[in-house]
């Protein structure tokens, strides 16, 4: 059984940085494409960010380009995303989601697999 574990959220002031986790297990990590999804209440998840099973592909939603980085630790069986300078329109709860074989990508109904999602809130 997969299994999602997201972490990290947080309050932060306007220019703040904040470090989620998700750590993923019952699955092989080493074949996981795993990606970032934010949620404001009444909207839809918006992609943020994933990395591709190899490391080497990682887009990034054009509202948070330059500012957050996202990474693997396939010994660890983990993705982090560092959000950096972040604003309050960054408020969301955000997700983590996988998706094992198949090609990359961006979109909400690709991935069955979902961490609980964590509350990060950006405000002074």
């Amino acid at each position: 059984q997969v299994r999602l574990e997201d972490s990290g959220g947080g309050w932060v002031q306007p220019g703040g940085s904040l470090r989620l986790s998700c750590l993923v297990s019952g699955g092989d990590f080493s074949d996981a494409d795993v990606a970032w999804f934010r949620q404001n209440p009444g909207k839809e998840y918006e992609f943020v960010a994933m990395i591709s099973r190899f490391g080497d592909y990682t887009p990034y939603a054009p509202a948070v380009m330059g500012r957050f980085t996202i990474s693997r630790d396939n010994a660890k069986n983990s993705v982090y995303l560092q959000m950096d300078n972040l604003r309050p329109s960054d408020t969301a709860v955000y997700y983590c989601a996988a998706k094992f074989g198949g090609l990359p990508t961006m979109a909400q109904k690709g991935y069955p697999y979902w961490g609980q999602g964590t509350q990060v809130t950006v405000s002074s």
